[in-house]
């Protein structure tokens, strides 16, 4: 079970979060802005792992990590931590400044 940690908490934190979606103008109904605010931070932090993973200023623990690597030795579970995180920020965002525009009377 240890090794599905990382992945375990990416997904709980996706899930926790869906539900903000009903609120807002939907951060998955945009998929094309999603991959446009998502993608080049997410690209620009890939890159910089990947160089501190070769200049081993840091590593992963393989007793929390998956085993599975996307290239360059970085563990599937970082690639994923640098979308999962940024979408669930967005939904909260969305979900928030959605509801805190409503009218009074409305909340």
């Amino acid at each position: 079970m240890d090794r599905w940690q990382y992945l375990i908490v990416l997904g709980a934190c996706l899930l926790i979060t869906a539900p903000l979606e009903i609120f807002g103008s939907g951060v998955y109904r945009q998929p094309v802005r999603l991959l446009l605010s998502v993608g080049p931070v997410a690209l620009v932090f890939v890159a910089w792992d990947a160089i501190a993973i070769a200049g081993h200023v840091w590593t992963y623990n393989p007793r929390y990590i998956s085993g599975i690597d996307v290239g360059f030795s970085i563990p599937l579970e970082e690639l994923l931590f640098f979308i999962a995180i940024p979408v669930c920020g967005l939904l909260t965002y969305s979900a928030v400044s959605a509801i805190l525009a409503m009218p009074r009377g409305r909340r």
